[in-house]
């Protein structure tokens, strides 16, 4: 498993080692033992296990969870491909405002590791590009927050000659700065601490 420490402090790329034979292919995007030694962690405990499929210019985030409760996730393509993003949203972190862009796809089968309060989405550039998300916390509709893709002052590259779509829940997201006014950007430490509660 080979891993990269991305610009968001927290966030580790991965990937995987693919074995093919005359059958097809066996992989594993995630393991516990990479985790822990790319990360320091000692554990990921996932709850939820969720896929997505979204068809070409489908984009979906960014999204975080409100802190306290606070989610980590581990997140990866299965098939299809897609440009995905990280934003760090956690007030006082070193990299705070700062986003990092990686190309995932059912052929590399490459995965990210999603600290707490570090904001996550992508776009689609296939049909039925299918995404996996590992989470470490059940879904709580009134804990989960967007912050809007199309934000200018964040100003995440998103891919050209797509037509892009959007849920009504992304396109009326707010701004970074709308978020901070609003008091629902998470504290760094408190990220921190609960991302190694976890």
């Amino acid at each position: 498993m080979y891993a990269r420490k991305l610009n968001v402090e927290g966030v580790v790329e991965f990937s995987p080692e693919i074995h093919r034979d005359e059958r097809g292919t066996f992989v594993s995007p995630f393991t516990g033992d990479a985790l822990a030694a790319h990360t320091g962690r000692s554990v990921f405990s996932a709850t939820q296990l969720s896929y997505s499929t979204s068809q070409r210019g489908t984009v979906r985030g960014i999204h975080f969870t409100r802190c306290p409760p606070g989610k980590a996730k581990f997140v990866c393509c299965l098939a299809g491909e897609a440009e995905d993003y990280v934003v760090d949203l956690r007030k006082g972190s070193p990299t705070f405002g700062q986003w990092d862009v990686v190309r995932l796809s059912g052929e590399s089968v490459r995965g990210l590791y999603v600290p707490v309060g570090v904001g996550h989405g992508f776009a689609a550039l296939r049909d039925d590009t299918l995404i996996a998300y590992m989470i470490s916390g059940d879904y709580v509709p009134a804990d989960e927050i967007a912050l809007s893709p199309l934000d200018p002052e964040v100003g995440l590259p998103l891919p050209d000659g797509l037509d892009l779509l959007l849920s009504e829940r992304d396109r009326t997201a707010p701004t970074l700065k709308e978020l901070d006014e609003r008091g629902l950007l998470p504290d760094y430490a408190e990220a921190r601490r609960l991302d190694a509660s976890l």
